[in-house]
């Protein structure tokens, strides 16, 4: 009879998250991180004619670098991300009330626009490496069905829209029944390029 033999699972590798995203702590877990999680409280205005694309890589890095600055141990990683909806070029954050969710699923109803998510990560100074910051973003096209009211109104009143950036999460009813497409990562529209972000990991030594 052959011996099965048996080794003791790898470490988990520890870093902060920069954010109480339950998407984001599913992610980074399922991936085999240990994630602290310590969300960032930071002012989120955009600047005067700031892209949308340079405004989430703008947050994601003042994000971890306020979760850094006051909590970050000799060589530990933060990570930090800020996902956003545009359309014609313009931001569609969260919506302020079930209103607010109508007229963003109108407004992309029949149309493809644009999931961007900036990524910021942040090596504190460890006593072999010295500090380190990447920066980086992913873009991906999502389109949506043409959208009839009956089919808004119950979306909305599923209450789904209510926390996602563009009224809408993709990883439940709405990419079941409003997405008819997309072109690049789907887990980018989720909020959390992860493949892309352990790759960067890896570069930082991690």
């Amino acid at each position: 009879m052959s011996e099965t033999s048996t080794s003791a699972p790898s470490p988990r590798a520890h870093l902060i998250l920069a954010s109480q995203s339950p998407r984001r702590i599913e992610l980074m877990r399922e991936a085999g991180f240990d994630v602290n999680v310590i969300p960032a409280d930071i002012n989120e205005t955009p600047i005067p004619d700031e892209s949308p694309f340079a405004l989430v890589e703008r947050l994601a890095a003042s994000k971890a670098q306020a979760v850094a600055e006051a909590y970050a141990q000799t060589g530990e990683i933060v990570l930090a991300a800020d996902t956003i909806v545009t359309v014609d070029g313009e931001a569609l954050g969260k919506p302020a009330d079930d209103a607010d969710a109508r007229a963003m699923l109108r407004r992309l109803s029949g149309r493809t626009h644009q999931v961007a998510t900036g990524v910021c990560l942040l090596r504190a100074a460890g006593d072999d490496a010295p500090a380190a910051q990447d920066v980086f973003s992913v873009v991906t096209d999502v389109t949506f069905y043409d959208l009839t009211d009956e089919e808004i109104e119950a979306y909305v009143a599923s209450g789904e829209p209510a926390d996602k950036a563009g009224a809408y999460g993709i990883q439940g009813a709405g990419g079941r029944m409003l997405v008819r497409g997309i072109d690049g990562d789907f887990y980018n529209v989720v909020g959390l390029p992860i493949a892309e972000v352990v790759r960067h990991i890896r570069a930082l030594g991690a």
